[in-house]
């Protein structure tokens, strides 16, 4: 795939959910390489469209092509194709707490390859190392880490078969300041030294100035603006300039345009 095409192409995504209209004319394409994020205030259909590219949720209409592949006419084994080449950080991390941080980088690997058990260890410990996590917290349960180091195991899962295009929800939630500017600037390292396209579901203003290409904001059941922040947060769009007009939106603005 040529650099600058578009690994995910949504088309018209209508989706109505308990009789409310979420998604009424979704249009949106990621970029090959690019880090992308999607913003948008509460009910404006965020993690719908998450799971809709994930394949979680099913649109009532439009397309949605991931790899050029249509997800929403692919067969199951075709599904899988894609999924394999896409890794997933969801927002609560999702890591099963009875394994212990290799045990849960290497779970995709005993999922899906036919590797011997020395050569799944080797690489689950090289992406624990690749996430800036030491190699004495690949012992450990879940439980047993911060919240930060537990963002970056399930990074590592996420990262652990070498995928081309990373999804990442809502990634810096609940993390202290330090904690989130450090997976922020993880994020940037990983995105070139794997040559990955990311998508972050996130609403934190400091990640949208710090590591993102280009900002979807949704509202109105639509795409409403994609663009660089210091473009879209000059959109004259009522929603959009509620959303980045606070004091917060300001400070970040202020600190990152200076």
């Amino acid at each position: 795939m040529k650099k600058d095409q578009s690994i995910i192409e949504i088309k018209n995504v209508k989706i109505k959910l308990g009789g409310t209209i979420v998604h009424e004319d979704i249009n949106l394409s990621v970029k090959q390489g690019e880090i992308l994020a999607v913003v948008g205030g509460s009910g404006s259909g965020k993690t719908t469209l998450l799971q809709e590219m994930l394949m979680l949720k099913r649109p009532d209409a439009g397309s949605i092509k991931i790899f050029g592949q249509d997800v929403m006419s692919a067969n199951p084994a075709e599904l899988l194709t894609i999924q394999k080449r896409f890794g997933v950080l969801f927002q609560q991390n999702a890591l099963f707490s009875s394994l212990t941080v290799l045990e849960n980088t290497a779970f995709p690997l005993n999922e899906h390859t036919r590797l011997d058990n020395k050569t799944i260890s080797q690489l689950a410990l090289l992406k624990i190392s690749l996430v800036g996590l030491p190699t004495s917290a690949a012992p450990k349960y879940p439980a047993e880490l911060s919240g930060g180091m537990q963002k970056r195991a399930a990074l590592a899962r996420a990262i652990v078969l070498d995928p081309e295009l990373l999804f990442l929800d809502e990634p810096s939630a609940g993390l202290d300041p330090e904690s989130a500017g450090g997976l922020d600037q993880l994020i940037l390292d990983l995105q070139t030294t794997m040559g990955l396209t990311v998508v972050i579901i996130t609403h934190d203003l400091d990640t949208l100035w710090a590591v993102t290409d280009r900002v979807a904001f949704l509202g109105e059941g639509r795409v409403l603006c994609v663009d660089t922040m210091s473009n879209l947060i000059k959109n004259p769009h009522p929603l959009i300039q509620a959303f980045f007009s606070g004091p917060r939106g300001r400070t970040a603005e202020d600190i990152y345009q200076s």
